[in-house]
């Protein structure tokens, strides 16, 4: 999308989650297997998942007979003429699978750019880095790797709206990401931040609006139509961690409905990313959960639309000027990012990259501001 800067190599620190089935010491269902399987399922072929994976078709169709011989169940059901696809046994693999990758996956992203960022400083070759603290979003991932593409050093840690604002009032990092709700729930979760707000010496870039709502697991079965539905004994819900903006929502919708966090089945089942909420109910853990739209459809659960949100990172006026910061903004402006993020369901980044004081952001929302 943007030309890529090399005035010198980008220092990476790649890190890969790899799992396995063991019993005994034995190795029942390797990585490979799982990696092939999640493959049958995207291409309805074991001929073209292995293709997909880098190996012959007798390699893949040996590594299914072996594992299914050592569990004595079947993994695949071959279809004649029609492809393969896969048995309860083989689904549940492939969701282990999406549940893992979307659980530990931004954890592993974290932990590789401080590694990334403690080699550097090694190195003498840290430059002029920005840290940036945010709660977990797809255009916050797009960003970053757009970043990468231009050769720009940042230090990423995923965390809560509530402690990124934290961290950046503290020191801790430059850009802080948070998420506030428009609408009447709006004051009230923007004031949840505001303590670490400083008006005269803080700024806010617009990153996107997105839609939050209740995923649902496919064709709903649970005939969940509101928040108020949470409360019947039979549904099962999945949350997010406290001090989430997505769990500050939650609050709010539940006591305007009624509905008591304890009467919730599953409020304390707590996940650290709207694609693990997402993945959970997609294996069948979970009936519902509150998240954004995008994650909804990537795994192909039915999404009901509750509130749009604004996606902000709140800086120190200063840190405008930093060099990353420079080509940071260009970015964030340009019509390819947004009309990249604007392909993403329940996303609209016409506003992206605007800056504003607090008080022109949350211009009547927050008083005294």
């Amino acid at each position: 999308m943007h030309k890529k800067h090399n005035q010198r190599q980008r220092l990476q620190v790649e890190s890969q989650l790899v799992w396995q089935v063991v019993a005994g010491g034995d190795e029942l269902v390797p990585y490979r297997l799982v990696a092939l399987l999640t493959a049958v399922q995207a291409e309805g072929s074991l001929l073209t998942a292995a293709k997909v994976c880098g190996t012959s078709y007798r390699h893949a169709w040996g590594l299914v007979q072996a594992a299914q011989q050592r569990l004595g169940l079947p993994l695949l059901l071959m279809k004649r003429g029609r492809g393969a696809g896969l048995t309860p046994l083989g689904e549940k693999l492939v969701w282990a699978n999406l549940r893992i990758q979307a659980r530990i996956g931004p954890m592993l992203e974290t932990l590789s750019s401080e590694i990334e960022a403690e080699l550097r400083l090694v190195l003498q070759a840290a430059g002029a880095q920005l840290r940036l603290h945010a709660s977990h979003g797809f255009a916050v991932e797009r960003l970053v790797r757009e970043l990468a593409d231009e050769g720009l050093e940042i230090e990423l840690k995923y965390r809560s709206s509530q402690d990124a604002v934290a961290a950046l009032q503290a020191g801790e990092c430059e850009l802080a990401g948070f998420h506030v709700p428009l609408g009447e729930f709006q004051s009230a979760i923007a004031a949840s931040y505001a303590e670490h707000f400083d008006p005269a010496l803080h700024r806010v870039i617009h990153v996107v609006n997105r839609r939050q709502g209740l995923m649902l697991a496919r064709g709903n079965p649970r005939r969940i139509y509101g928040v108020e539905d949470l409360a019947r004994q039979e549904v099962r819900f999945v949350n997010r961690q406290p001090g989430s903006g997505t769990r500050l929502l939650l609050d709010k919708l539940l006591d305007k409905a009624g509905v008591a966090p304890q009467q919730v089945h599953g409020y304390e089942q707590a996940e650290l990313t709207h694609a693990a909420v997402a993945a959970f109910i997609a294996s069948g853990m979970a009936d519902v959960g509150l998240g954004i739209e995008t994650a909804a459809r990537r795994f192909k659960l039915d999404f009901l639309p509750l509130q749009n949100e604004r996606y902000f990172f709140l800086l120190h006026r200063d840190t405008l000027a930093h060099p990353v910061m420079q080509r940071m903004l260009p970015i964030l402006q340009s019509q390819q990012f947004r009309d990249a993020i604007g392909e993403l369901p329940g996303y609209d980044a016409a506003q992206s990259g605007t800056v504003q004081t607090i008080a022109e952001a949350f211009a009547g929302v927050l008083p005294g501001m």
